[in-house]
Order: C-alpha cells, then structure tokens, then sequence
C-alpha cells in the first residue's frame, strides 16, 4: 500500500472505521508521495467534529475517577487525543511529502499503535456507559500542529512534547484508575506508558538525524518549538526521569527539561 494512501485513508475518511482500520499486513511503498497537501481541519462525522472553545469537557480530577461515569469521560477524551495525534501524524505525511522514507515508513508504524490507542479507548468508554461521539471533543493537538513547517517542527512538537508529556500523563492516570479499583484501565495505561517511549524514542531520533549540524538535542527541540508549545509542556506533575532515559534523552537533556520554566523568549512570545 502507497504510504500516501494510508495518510488520505486516516484524515480524509469521515468515519471512525476506516479512520482506525488496521493496515499491518500491508507491504508498504512510497513511490508516489504526490504534491504537499495541507488541509485546515481533518474529515471526521458530525458526532465527532472539534467543538467550539471551551464546550468539550475537562480531564475528570484524579479523585472524581471513583464514579465510573467520569472514567468514562476520561476514556473519551483521550480517545480523541489519540485519535487527533493519529491525524496530525497524516497531516505531517500528507504536507511533507519529500521527507526521508525511512522517516515515513517508521511513521505508518507509530500511526498503527495510535489506531490502537484510539479503539482501547473507544471501547473502555463504551463497557463504562459512553459511546465515542456523545460528548463535544476538543481541538487542541491539531490546532498546535498546524504551526508546524517542517518535519523538524513535527518531531520536537508532537513526539517530543505531546507523546512527551504523555509519558507522566499515563502513569499518573494508571495510579488514579488504580486507586479507584478499576485495574482494566490502568492496565490500559501501562500499555499506552510503554509505546509511548517508544514513540519518543523516534521522534528523538529524527530529531538528532534532520537537526543542523551543531545544535545540541536540546537547542533543536527548543528552537523548533512554536509558542504556546515550550518545554514545559513535555511532562507532566510526577516527572518520569528513567522512562525519559529508556527513551534515549541524554542525562543533560532530562536534567533541562526537568527544570525548565515558562520563560519564552522574545519571538515565542508571538503566536507562531
């Protein structure tokens, strides 16, 4: 299957199905990448279309997850995480047609894990009352993406710190599911916390393979950040340090993270 294909088949398909139908088995070429395709929004059913500023619902509080209803919900909003870092993932092949097919190839494997992610949590919501659809879901991942204007940008913006972040998010919500006695969705965040460093582990990679010679990893992360994204913004409250450092971040690179404030610099501070 033409790599350009998977990516039209993910973001320009309007039903959950086909957006999430697996292509594992697929002998995967990249002969045709066709011309730059930027698309404002992806195609998605109206039940699931990005709902105005504000009118989707919060991540429930850690101690709210004792009512099952509230799980729910925080399995439907991170249904939608995924299923937007998925489209996001399209839209970088789709809008970077020339880029390396290694990094291309290793993308179609990255989205293979986030179509999973999504329909794990499509279906713990639905076992715990929710259908996927029946709250407003927001926008943010995809309208962080689309200051991204280069592969670069994708890598320290969405790997790095999104999927980022998601390495503290994950565990700290396995704890939470945990102390309220659901063990089958704090499994599922385990599962997530273990692809995840993987996940980093390539954007990580990419980062070091296309950043100019003489940046430091940290110097390219930085300055292909586009405000509001900052470094702050990869992690989250219970800092995992040895799930950055299996991720292949250098110890440097950890401690900079670990301390950085929200100081942006003077071209940060306009939206990019």
């Amino acid at each position: 299957m033409e790599i350009r294909a998977f990516a039209e088949q993910v973001l320009l398909s309007p039903d959950i199905e086909t957006k999430l139908l697996s292509r594992s088995a697929e002998v995967w070429t990249d002969e045709q990448p066709g011309p730059e395709l930027r698309v404002t929004e992806p195609t998605r059913t109206p039940q699931l279309q990005f709902a105005p500023r504000r009118t989707a619902p919060g991540m429930p509080s850690p101690g709210a997850l004792q009512s099952p209803e509230k799980r729910a919900i925080a399995h439907h909003i991170m249904a939608n995480h995924e299923l937007q870092a998925l489209e996001v993932m399209a839209w970088t092949l789709l809008a970077f047609p020339h880029a390396p097919y290694e990094f291309r190839r290793g993308m179609v494997a990255v989205m293979a894990d986030e179509q999973r992610h999504t329909r794990m949590h499509i279906e713990r919501a639905a076992k715990l009352g929710l259908v996927f659809g029946s709250l407003p879901v927001n926008c943010y991942i995809w309208k962080k993406a689309m200051s991204f204007t280069s592969v670069l940008d994708y890598v320290a913006g969405l790997p790095l710190v999104f999927e980022g972040a998601n390495l503290d998010h994950s565990l700290e919500l396995a704890d939470a599911f945990s102390a309220a006695g659901d063990e089958r969705s704090a499994a599922l965040m385990r599962v997530i916390h273990r692809d995840e460093i993987e996940h980093v582990r390539f954007g990580l990679e990419w980062l070091r393979k296309l950043k100019p010679e003489g940046l430091s990893d940290w110097e390219a992360f930085d300055r292909h950040l586009h405000w509001p994204l900052r470094p702050t913004k990869a992690r989250g409250d219970v800092f995992q340090r040895e799930a950055r450092l299996q991720a292949g971040f250098t110890p440097e690179f950890v401690d900079h993270l670990e301390i950085a404030i929200d100081e942006p610099s003077d071209d940060a501070r306009t939206p990019g």
